[in-house]
């Protein structure tokens, strides 16, 4: 088992988080954790959409920090992490 986990910053429900875009800097997108499991987060944008990311473990590791993409999985697809 991996120790570093413990360590792991975690998305908090009702805190907002912020993500920009790899190509524009002035694009950012806001979102306001309203649930949360071990494994999913249920965000609300600042339009009042509802959506429901799955953690990515992998990116989670390297940046330890929880991250999810809530605009799908892309190469250029922006990263909400909880930092």
């Amino acid at each position: 088992m991996n120790t570093t986990t413990n360590n792991i910053k975690k998305f908090e429900i009702g805190k907002k988080y912020s993500m920009r875009s790899a190509c524009d800097y002035d694009c950012v997108w806001t979102y306001t954790v309203i649930n949360r499991t071990a494994c999913t987060i249920t965000l609300k944008s600042t339009r009042g959409e509802q959506i429901t990311c799955r953690i990515n473990k992998k990116i989670t590791a390297r940046s330890n920090a929880e991250t999810v993409l809530p605009l799908g999985n892309y190469s250029m697809a922006p990263m909400l992490k909880a930092k």
